[in-house]
Formats: C-alpha cells, structure tokens, sequence
C-alpha cells in the first residue's frame, strides 16, 4: 500500500504493532463485558503495553536490559491487577494478565522485524482466548488416562528416537529408526481420530461416526456398527455406515503413503479415491432408504487409545514381521508369493502391510506389482469385514451388508485387471 512508503521503516512498524495489540484488546473487551467478575484491560490498555514493548526495545538498541526491566516493571502492574481480581471478585483466572505479558513482547519482536513471528503469536493467542469454551469442554471429555499414555508415548519417542541406527540392518534391510518414525505416524493419524470421536462423544450419528471410525479403523467400526444394528431396527443405516467406514480405509492409506512413498501414492491416488467416493456416495444413499439417519452411536470398548505403548509395540512388531515376509515373498515366490502374502494379511491387518510396501518397494521389478498388492489387500480387508458384519449384524441387514461388501472388494481388485 502507497501509505506505508510514504512512512519511516518505524512508523510502519508503530502501525503494525497497533493493529496486532489491538486485536487482542479486542477479544479482552469482548471478554469483559461477557464476565461478571472483575477482568484487566480492554481496546485500550493492550496497545499501549505494544507500543511500550515496542518503544523499549527502540531504546534498548543491542542491549536487551531495558527491554527486560520494562517486561518486569509491567510484570508487577499485571501481579497488583491479578491480587485485586483475586480479592475482589474470588477468580483465579489469568489468560488476560499472560496476553498482556504477550503482548508487550510482541512490541519487541516487531521493533526487530520478526513480523511473522509477531502475527504467528498473536494468532495463537486469539485462538486460545476465543476459544475457551471448546477447550475446556474437550479437556473434559478425555480421559486422564489418554493424557498419561500421549505423555508416555511422546516421552519414550523423544528419548529412544534419537538413540535408534538409522541405517539398513540385518539382510531384511530393517532401519529401526524409520520404523519407529512409521510407528508414530500411524499412531498419530489413528489418534486424530480417536481424538475427534471423543469430541463428538454423545450427539454423534451413525454416519458420522462411520467416517471418524474408518479414519482410526474401517474393522473395528464395522464391528461396533454391526453389534449396534441389533439394539435399533435400521438396518440400512448401519450397513450404509460400515460401507462409508469401508471407503473411507482407502483415504487413510492415501495419507499414510503420502508420508512415506510419494511414487506409490501417484500409483494408487486416483483409483483410490474413485473407490473411496464411491464407497462413502453408495454408503450414503443407501443408509438414506432408512429414514432415519439420527440414531445416535454409543461408543464401543474396542476403541483404545492408539497411543498406548503396547498398541506402539504391537504395531511396530508387525511392522516388522511384514518387512520380512514381504521380502521373503519376493526372493522366493516371486510376484505370485507377494500377491497371496497380500490377500493373507488384509485378513489381518492392512496398516503394516501396507508399510511394509513403501519401505520394500525397490525390491520389486515394478511399482505396479507393489499397488496391485495393496489393492488385494484391501480387498481382503473388505472380505474380512463382510464376513464381521454377517456374523454380527441383526437379521435384516447382515445379507445386504456381506452383498455390498462383496461388491466393494469386487471393485477394489478392477484397478489391478486395468493395468494388465
């Protein structure tokens, strides 16, 4: 904009910090009037504590101890404020003195042209601020013992993560440290999930539940769905929600080989996702023959944190044991052997055999070979929950949804006849 190259470097920056003081001040005033107690500063307040930040780091130069003495200085007024709130009003809270203390520092950082930092703080900020009821309301709804095993897991990756060889060992070719970064991914894009199901805890429909089920498990959602099918009488709801759960496996495979195996994933993105809209578009019409698409979902045991250690070291076990059949397969039984180890452990769980793939792909003549085996693998998944939901489901859906299944796994095995 002309405005600002008609100012001095220091006036654009004046202006920079008003406006980034200003939204904060904003959000406070909000706040204020929202409150019955007593509650510090407003439109006004916040952005004099910017331009005093910024202006003592103006005079601080390469000395940093102005700056510091200002940070205290207005430390103190913030500690008088907190005591008077305290005594005046009995609320303990203190967002509003902390986004002060941020704010003077937001002063400093632009006076020094950290401008992306200074914009970055202030986002997160606004966000914690506004949204303080979401928060809290999430806080509640987990489980202490999921905070204990996420800090568990963080703290076991941090500590072993660093001490793991990064390099190829043994003559499977196995590199611990990537297995475990493999291990944390899959658990992170499960946890996500697992996450957002405690969010919605409660109001969540079937549907709903289908699709955040088959992000963190397309198997064990159809088993939840399938013994749900026997306490409401909606059979085209659950067996359009276990085919939506179904589709939606494809997309989370997608994401994993994003992170691990880009040629793979230009192999597979296009057919997958023709196979997961199609799932999920077909899932839907179908469970609208029902009429009824507001039966809520009770949560099923089965669902466990994905974070917890034993489920890491489960998984990073399998993991491993997939490298090594995989491998075993190819030296020895040829395409063939990677193709029937492909249908076995769709039976079983695809996530490690599909990892197994992006890390053992140059052993094999062609890419294609290793897509037509994740393709079969899916396909058995698919099998294999045709066959849950047939032996779980109420009498009225458990036909239609082993038929719709069946067709899927059909379809998801057409991509390896068209490369033929």
């Amino acid at each position: 904009m002309e405005i600002f190259h008609l100012l001095p470097p220091e006036g654009s920056q004046i202006l920079f910090v008003l406006f980034l003081s200003f939204l904060i001040g904003l959000e406070r005033e909000e706040h204020k009037s929202s409150d019955d107690h007593f509650s510090f500063g407003g439109v006004r307040t916040y952005p004099l504590i910017g331009m005093l930040g910024f202006s003592l780091s103006v005079i601080s130069g390469d000395s940093l101890t102005p700056f510091i003495l200002g940070f205290l200085v207005t430390a103190s007024f913030l500690l008088l404020a907190y005591s008077h709130k305290i005594k005046k009003s009995g609320y303990a809270g203190m967002t509003s003195e902390m986004s002060a203390l941020t704010t003077y520092l937001i002063g400093g950082l632009v006076q020094h042209n950290l401008m992306w930092i200074a914009t970055t703080l202030v986002v997160v900020t606004m966000l914690l601020l506004s949204l303080k009821n979401f928060l809290e309301d999430f806080a509640r709804k987990i489980n202490p013992i999921d905070i204990l095993s996420f800090t568990e897991f963080l703290l076991l990756s941090v500590v072993i993560l660093p001490l793991l060889p990064n390099e190829a060992l043994t003559p499977f070719l196995i590199n611990p440290f990537k297995i475990w970064i493999i291990v944390v991914a899959i658990s992170g894009v499960s946890y996500a999930s697992y996450v957002l199901q405690k969010i919605v805890k409660g109001p969540s429909g079937i549907l709903w539940a289908a699709i955040l089920g088959g992000v963190y498990s397309s198997t064990v959602t159809t088993i939840a769905l399938s013994r749900r099918s026997n306490t409401v009488d909606s059979p085209n709801l659950f067996t359009g929600g276990i085919l939506m759960a179904s589709g939606v496996m494809y997309l989370r495979i997608l994401v994993l080989l994003a992170m691990f195996n880009r040629e793979l994933l230009m192999q597979l993105v296009i057919p997958a996702l023709c196979l997961c809209a199609t799932a999920i578009f077909v899932g839907y019409l179908w469970s609208k023959r029902s009429g009824d698409s507001s039966v809520d979902f009770i949560e099923n045991s089965q669902v466990k944190n994905p974070l917890e250690i034993s489920t890491a070291f489960i998984f990073g076990s399998l993991f491993v044991f997939m490298m090594i059949a995989t491998k075993f397969a190819v030296d020895h039984f040829g395409n063939n052997g990677v193709y029937t180890l492909a249908g076995i452990m769709g039976l079983m769980d695809v996530d490690p055999f599909v990892m197994s793939l992006t890390q053992t792909s140059s052993h094999f003549g062609s890419i294609t070979i290793v897509a037509n085996a994740i393709f079969i693998a899916a396909s058995s998944n698919n099998l294999l929950k045709g066959i849950y939901a047939f032996s779980l489901s109420s009498e009225k859906s458990r036909f239609q949804t082993l038929i719709l299944m069946l067709l899927l796994a059909a379809i998801g095995l057409i991509p390896i006849f068209l490369r033929l």
